[in-house]
């Protein structure tokens, strides 16, 4: 199965019908039927490692200040506690707490809702250790590979760039930022090359880096699913473009063929 990181954006993503949305969609019509859906978004992000084991896990809605549409989806999916005991056991000797408490949140739900609409595909979440430095997140990444030989997808959902400071929240449309632009054109480049360590170590990039990702939270799962790109494997870029003049809302898939 593939390894995809979705640069997810807005939450009203979920609901629109948009370039972005479509490409989501056609992603899921590319990707073989998965046994299950692994996924590590940006907005589960607290001081330990989490993954959801309960058989029904809910829709959460962790925003504000939407339209009341919004928060009446529900993406239904099953959990799968097997599969959460997988990937528990893959991340020893990281301490991986098996969790029934959370669900889905948007970051996962809101592509979801277009990649596999029906929500039939177990899913489960990982959370993200804010403790933690970017190379253990990376190293997480590489223990969970052998799952996508087993029939499940692993996914990233988070951005690129991200940086709502300097969002431009009103309903015109806003040229992207030079150093969003910069920031994500060498991340494209090193993604293509194959060459990790850079990107793993991002505050070292300069000031395009640290203006691009001012917090970890929405960078992180991208280190996740380059950990899981196996050796030699290409990438492709089937969502481009920069939300607001500095929100990327790059997809970067590895063996989506």
């Amino acid at each position: 199965m593939p390894a995809i990181f979705f640069g997810h954006g807005n939450p009203m993503n979920a609901l629109e019908r948009n370039a972005t949305t479509g490409a989501w969609a056609a992603i899921g019509r590319r990707v073989p039927r998965p046994r299950a859906i692994v996924c590590v978004s940006a907005h589960w992000y607290l001081p330990a490692t989490l993954v959801t084991a309960m058989e029904k896990p809910r829709t959460i809605h962790d925003f504000g200040g939407f339209p009341r549409e919004l928060y009446a989806v529900r993406y239904p999916a099953p959990g799968d506690p097997d599969v959460a005991a997988e990937v528990a056991a893959l991340l020893a000797p990281a301490e991986v707490g098996l969790d029934a408490r959370w669900g889905l949140d948007h970051g996962t739900w809101s592509v979801l809702v277009h990649a596999f609409p029906a929500a039939d595909v177990p899913v489960v979440q990982v959370s993200i250790d804010e403790t933690r430095p970017p190379a253990w997140h990376y190293e997480l990444g590489r223990r969970l590979r052998p799952l996508r030989g087993e029939g499940i997808l692993l996914i990233g959902s988070g951005n690129l760039v991200h940086n709502l400071h300097a969002y431009a929240w009103g309903r015109h449309a806003a040229a992207p930022f030079e150093w969003a632009v910069r920031f994500e054109a060498r991340a494209r480049a090193l993604m293509r090359a194959g060459d990790h360590e850079p990107l793993v170590a991002y505050e070292s990039l300069g000031e395009d880096a640290l203006l691009s990702a001012p917090t970890p939270d929405h960078y992180l799962p991208l280190l996740y699913v380059l950990g899981a790109r196996a050796e030699g494997e290409d990438v492709t870029f089937p969502v481009e473009g920069i939300d607001g003049g500095s929100v990327s809302m790059l997809t970067a898939a590895f063996g989506l063929g």
